[in-house]
């Protein structure tokens, strides 16, 4: 409890409050207002402000892994605490996980706004009328979990939304005028797999980004599916890691063109072939211009001219037309598939527009699919060592942990929460160890959870003037003055932000 209080009312004419203590520091849920460190969004909305502590947060780690979890992925999301098997294949997502997907969702989203696509949200549960419709609801297989509701009417769980989207499309597109258009969700699907395994990698339940785009031709509909190719590099940029788009087969989906991306991981499901010139190609930065069709056509030829395949489209002829010295063979993990399928929904299901020459015809049709939990899976079984997890900048849960090698000791606490207030100020998001454990459980849970650095102060350190720091991904550690160390931390995250924050 905060004693010897001190306050001031926030009055009408908008003056800072604050809560005042002394033993403020040391409070676990100490409270600071202040006008002045408001959001940039909202800068007259007060900052609310107490420490992310440990020993006030839900990390249930584990110090093995359990005996199902066969691939990285799977064993270090479950000792890090970020899920927890509710059902086979199905998972609940508790803090630590949840946080690094809300992260991904983000990115994915920021990427998708600047692309052009709009967002909606349609529900889980669908009519199987729909999927009647378009032909699929008997195509699909058992992979699709039906249901009957009381009212005998057959329904099922969205394991994609094709239908759905295309409903909402013919009920209030009527013109030409109104094209091309966009629209993409992020919602939660189903598909019944026979064996789910791998964790979230392979779950029956699972969090998906789906954009459907609406052209009047081929040439239209081509340009949207460059600009979602584009996009997709961008997004996986951002988030650390280099995705390969590969020609793929479109299965249940359909149509006559379709790319899968590709992060290459040690322990990835698919086997890839490619040329080494992929690994060096240029992302498009932040200043891309989605409204140059002809640009982004450059970007999608540049990104496909060169041999890529996986295993399943694999040709060795064409393979070995690629020089021996450029070859390169590996394995890769798919985030992210894209499809061109033309009339294939719009036809069957009436979904027209009426043209320039007052004809009405079916609209041209894409769906672009990246799925946020599973690539949460992915960048561990990419970004991965001995210790635990190497989050990248954009995925990662908090930027800095904090270690206090002795919490209760008032110099040291004081110091501790002194940073978190200085780095939270430059807009970094530490997550603050005030646990009575031993210093070498601290180091071992930070590393295991990838926060990017580790701050540790102590009270030897303290008397010397010193603190330590130590990068997760390089294992680096310097000792430094308290405020060169926070001034390094503030620099790394300003170039982060800068690389990667879009």
């Amino acid at each position: 409890m905060v004693k010897d209080q001190k306050a001031d009312g926030f009055n009408r004419s908008g003056a800072s409050f604050r809560v005042q203590n002394a033993s403020c520091l040391d409070a676990p849920h100490c409270l600071r207002f202040d006008r002045h460190q408001a959001t940039r969004n909202s800068p007259f909305v007060p900052k609310v402000w107490h420490p992310m502590r440990l020993s006030n947060y839900f990390l249930p780690v584990l110090k093995e892994a359990p005996r199902e979890a066969e691939i990285i992925s799977h064993q270090l999301m479950l000792r890090a605490g970020m899920i927890r098997q509710q059902a086979a294949g199905i998972y609940s997502w508790l803090p630590l996980g949840l946080k690094v997907m809300r992260k991904i969702e983000q990115v994915v989203r920021e990427e998708q706004n600047r692309a052009g696509a709009v967002e909606v949200l349609m529900p889980t549960i669908q009519p199987a009328e729909l999927w009647k419709e378009s032909g699929r609801y008997d195509d699909y297989g058992k992979e699709m979990l039906r249901i009957i509701d009381r009212h005998e009417r057959d329904m099922l769980f969205g394991p994609t939304n094709e239908e759905m989207i295309t409903d909402i499309f013919r009920a209030h597109v009527r013109s030409y005028k109104d094209l091309p258009l966009n629209l993409y969700h992020i919602q939660w699907k189903f598909r019944d797999e026979v064996r789910p395994r791998f964790g979230v990698m392979r779950g029956r339940e699972f969090l998906m980004k789906d954009a459907y785009s609406f052209d009047l031709d081929i040439d239209a509909s081509k340009a949207a599916y460059y600009r979602m190719f584009a996009s997709y590099l961008r997004t996986f940029d951002r988030l650390g890691v280099t995705a390969i788009p590969m020609r793929a087969d479109t299965g249940p989906i359909g149509g006559d063109l379709s790319h899968e991306f590709l992060i290459l991981a040690d322990t990835g499901e698919s086997e890839v072939f490619c040329h080494a010139g992929y690994l060096s190609l240029d992302v498009p930065d932040a200043s891309v211009d989605y409204s140059d069709d002809a640009a982004i056509a450059k970007i999608f030829s540049d990104w496909t001219s060169a041999y890529a395949r996986t295993d399943e489209m694999h040709d060795e002829a064409l393979w070995a037309e690629v020089p021996t010295d450029e070859q390169r063979s590996a394995r890769g993990i798919e985030v992210g598939h894209i499809f061109h399928f033309g009339t294939k929904y719009s036809a069957p299901m009436g979904a027209t527009v009426t043209g320039p020459d007052g004809k009405d015809v079916p609209v041209q049709m894409g769906s672009y699919g990246i799925g946020p939990s599973r690539v949460v899976a992915a960048l561990i079984e990419a970004r991965h060592d001995e210790n635990g997890i190497i989050w990248p900048f954009s995925a990662a849960p908090f930027h800095v942990a904090i270690i206090n090698l002795r919490a209760g000791d008032e110099a040291t606490d004081a110091a501790c929460v002194g940073a978190y207030d200085k780095l939270t100020t430059a807009g970094l998001d530490p997550l603050y160890d005030d646990t009575d454990e031993r210093a070498g459980g601290k180091f071992a849970r930070a590393d295991l959870i990838g926060v990017p650095w580790q701050l540790i102060i102590g009270p030897r350190g303290l008397k010397e003037g010193e603190v330590e720091l130590k990068e997760r991904a390089t294992g680096e550690r310097e000792t430094l003055a308290p405020e060169v160390a926070l001034n390094k931390l503030t620099a790394w995250f300003d170039e982060m932000t800068e690389r990667y924050g879009g």
